[in-house]
């Protein structure tokens, strides 16, 4: 299938571009700038609607895995949408359905200040008639030394122990960035219209559980400190409340009817092995 793919060059994005080009998927990317390595790739802008029309209009499918923000990310939806390709695939977040501890797509949306934005262009994109659309509601992703795992095995020391993010309570819903890469080549090919994934791997570790298994790498001896909820917001903002949610999900919709099968070591073993 032609495929018009947008973040290629992020974290997410060059798992995805990878995957789907070892299925045999043919892939044009939507860059910035021009790579060392400019085959397959079209410098532009996301914003730029007549640009993103005039790709899509042309590729069987459109997947989107960059995260520009409210305004554009809109934007972009209603000129992909515009054009009517085949498949469009939009990347939205487990964050969007709050706290839990059972989150499955039909659990009611509370999203955080960061995400709330999300709804009304994911609604929209969901509906359109005519197009084969998908959403993807990706958890904490991990792997490779890259994503938000970075801040907890570098947050600060102390005396004490490596603090936490929070008090460390707050279970996070996780997946591998190379399983999530394998999600959405399996949307791509067989999600039905208007249809919403979860991606996570079934494995919620605490914030503590993350964090010990940092300190233990880190020669700390597990040790960690608690950082109050309220110091959190006011070092991170919105991202940091948005990590302050606790979230227990399985990802079983995206098994049972795209047979996904996530096998990734989890976060807490990638760190403990010194992944990060």
């Amino acid at each position: 299938m032609k495929i018009l793919l947008t973040g290629s060059t992020g974290y997410i994005g060059s798992a995805v571009r990878a995957a789907l080009l070892a299925k045999g998927h043919a892939v044009t990317a939507l860059v910035r700038s021009s790579s060392s390595s400019p085959e397959g790739e079209v410098v532009g802008d996301m914003g730029d609607s007549g640009l993103v029309r005039s790709l899509a209009a042309t590729h069987q499918a459109v997947i989107n895995v960059a995260a520009p923000g409210a305004e554009v990310e809109a934007s972009f939806a209603d000129a992909v949408l515009d054009a009517g390709p085949e498949v469009f695939i939009r990347t939205g977040g487990v964050w969007v359905h709050g706290a839990g501890d059972a989150i499955t797509e039909e659990t009611p949306l509370d999203a955080p200040a960061l995400v709330a934005w999300r709804e009304k262009v994911d609604q929209r994109a969901l509906a359109a008639p005519g197009i084969r659309s998908v959403l993807i509601e990706p958890g904490i992703v991990y792997g490779h030394g890259g994503g938000i795992a970075r801040l907890v095995v570098g947050a600060s020391r102390t005396d004490e122990g490596l603090t936490l993010i929070g008090d460390g309570t707050q279970h996070w819903a996780t997946v591998h960035v190379d399983d999530l890469a394998e999600l959405y080549v399996l949307a791509l090919e067989k999600a039905p219209a208007g249809s919403t994934f979860i991606g996570v791997s079934g494995v919620n570790p605490t914030v503590r559980e993350l964090g010990e298994a940092a300190s233990s790498r880190l020669g700390l001896g597990g040790r960690v400190v608690a950082e109050d909820p309220a110091a959190t917001v006011a070092r991170l903002g919105d991202f940091g409340a948005a990590l302050l949610v606790s979230q227990q999900a399985t990802g079983e919709k995206a098994r049972r009817v795209l047979g996904w099968a996530p096998s990734r070591a989890s976060l807490v073993e990638e760190i403990a092995a010194g992944g990060y």
